[in-house]
């Protein structure tokens, strides 16, 4: 018999908000997607996520202060990811962990993600990941699973120290290596190998950029770009990306 993990987090839960939005898991339990609440008050998110007339929900919330929401129990299937995609599965919610970071996003006036919320964020995160085995590879963004519908947690969400905690892929620094993809197309194939939908190339580009190169998004493919991806796939080849 395979080990049974545990689904109760080991770190402290500031307060429980339980959401009726939920039901069964349909497939193991292998990432975790991060969100923004784009909502200028936490209460109203939370509260939003716990209406049954929403249907919309997520495991945990991170207010700007750093209190850690639950909401659903991780082995249930929140409804967070709404239509996605990912390394060839569509059905995000079953396979995933939920988090929403307080943010008033791209709506309401997108701010920088504060230092309490950051370092509640990397303590929940190690810990899920230590109890479900969930690859570095496997923690996306929003935008990474939906790219033609959202754009969270957005261009300053400090990916980079994730990175640094080993809760996130780091950006390849070794740009050296000429021009790996003859044209755009074969670029676009690389980029759904690496995990995107790729049915709207420019969006998938710019959801890229977003996470692998946040200084620069306009959707448009480039050598800096083609590097970034091809090192991204030479760390996963290799085994060193998990």
């Amino acid at each position: 018999m395979p080990e049974r993990r545990p689904f109760r987090p080991r770190v402290d839960i500031d307060w429980a908000a339980p959401s009726p939005n939920w039901d069964e898991r349909a497939l193991p339990l292998t990432m975790v997607v991060l969100h923004y609440t784009d909502m200028p008050d936490v209460r109203e998110a939370v509260e939003k996520m716990c209406s049954p007339e929403s249907k919309v929900s997520a495991h945990y919330c991170i207010t700007r202060q750093g209190e850690i929401v639950q909401l659903v129990e991780e082995d249930k299937r929140a409804w967070h990811a709404g239509r996605s995609y990912w390394r060839g599965h569509t059905d995000i919610n079953s396979a995933s962990i939920g988090i929403e970071l307080d943010n008033p996003g791209h709506t309401w006036g997108y701010e920088d993600f504060p230092e309490p919320q950051m370092q509640q964020l990397i303590l929940l995160l190690n810990d899920i990941v230590k109890r479900h085995d969930i690859p570095r590879a496997n923690i996306v963004g929003h935008s990474d699973v939906a790219p033609q519908r959202k754009d969270d947690p957005g261009e300053k969400f400090d990916w980079a120290r994730l990175a640094k905690h080993r809760l996130a892929l780091p950006r390849p620094t070794k740009l050296d290596l000429g021009n790996p993809f003859d044209n755009d197309g074969s670029f676009y194939l690389a980029l759904e190998r690496f995990g995107y939908d790729i049915s709207d190339g420019h969006a998938a580009v710019t959801a890229f950029q977003r996470r692998f190169r946040p200084e620069r998004i306009d959707g448009e493919i480039d050598g800096e770009l083609r590097a970034i991806l091809f090192g991204l796939l030479i760390e996963r080849d290799r085994g060193l990306a998990r």
